[in-house]
């Protein structure tokens, strides 16, 4: 039996545009990025930014993604069980002022895409 490959990425603060991708262990990896993987793999999403997101599927076969509001500290996994091209954004819920943040420049909206072979 093969195992789903598990691909972790977090939503993580960052002093230019408020929060960006990054890996697992918060090495900012940008605004946008693209992940390409084979059907059935799982992406898991940590949430370390210390804003809440309410994350929307803009595009692709439909996913489970629960509750659209990702709160500070959660985990949440995406399976990609079909092949596709899946796009993702995730706007903060609170202004970086509201939570006390320090930012320079315009508050950014990560963008995901997920390219499922």
């Amino acid at each position: 039996m093969k195992l789903a490959v598990v691909t972790v990425l977090s939503l993580i603060h960052v002093m230019q545009g408020c929060h960006v991708w990054g890996t697992a262990d918060g090495r900012p990896l940008g605004a946008a990025r693209t992940l390409v993987v084979h059907a059935g793999a799982r992406v898991q999403i940590r949430i370390t930014c210390p804003m809440d997101f309410d994350i929307a599927q803009t595009a692709g076969p439909t996913v489970t993604l629960g509750d659209p509001r990702w709160r500070t500290g959660t985990v949440h996994t995406i399976v990609f069980s079909k092949r596709g091209v899946y796009r993702f954004t995730a706007t903060n819920v609170q202004t970086p002022e509201e939570r006390g943040l320090e930012t320079l420049g315009p508050t950014r909206t990560p963008k995901l895409i997920v390219r499922v072979r």
